[in-house]
């Protein structure tokens, strides 16, 4: 394993594309609201200069894969309640299953625990696979029933 792989210079995960294609023929993206201009997987997308923590997603489909550093909790909460205002929001994030943000808002979605370890290249350039387990996460707007 690359050793650079275990330091967090870089937040930036870019999302493996086979894994991406997969994801979206079931899904159809539409807004990629945590890319770069050079790894954005959605026509429409939001950069940091963007921040998307701050822009609506309810009328789209959503794939988010978060920076992976401590802000990521934020960017689950974001969508979460976008889901709750209509959007589908699809998350690859490190299933980290010890952590609050794991527990207020993935444990309610769809969680997908992908096998092994995925290959990523981060925002600094260094590639490898990563050093912790990855899920794919479903948010979808829940419906309440009323009597």
């Amino acid at each position: 394993m690359n050793p650079a792989l275990l330091t967090s210079r870089s937040g930036e995960w870019e999302t493996p594309q086979d894994l991406f294609e997969e994801l979206d023929a079931e899904f159809g993206f539409t807004l990629d609201p945590c890319a770069t201009a050079e790894n954005a997987k959605c026509p429409c997308y939001y950069t940091q200069d963007d921040n998307g923590l701050a822009k609506p997603w309810s009328d789209h489909t959503v794939f988010m894969n978060p920076p992976y550093g401590r802000t990521i909790a934020k960017w689950v909460a974001k969508a979460w309640r976008e889901a709750q205002g209509g959007a589908t929001v699809v998350c690859l994030v490190p299933a980290r299953t010890d952590t609050a943000w794991w527990h207020d808002f993935c444990a309610r979605g769809e969680v997908r625990f992908l096998r092994g370890r995925l290959y990523f290249r981060r925002g600094d350039g260094h590639t490898g696979r990563a050093p912790f387990p990855s899920a794919v996460v479903v948010f979808r707007r829940l419906l309440v029933e009323t009597s």
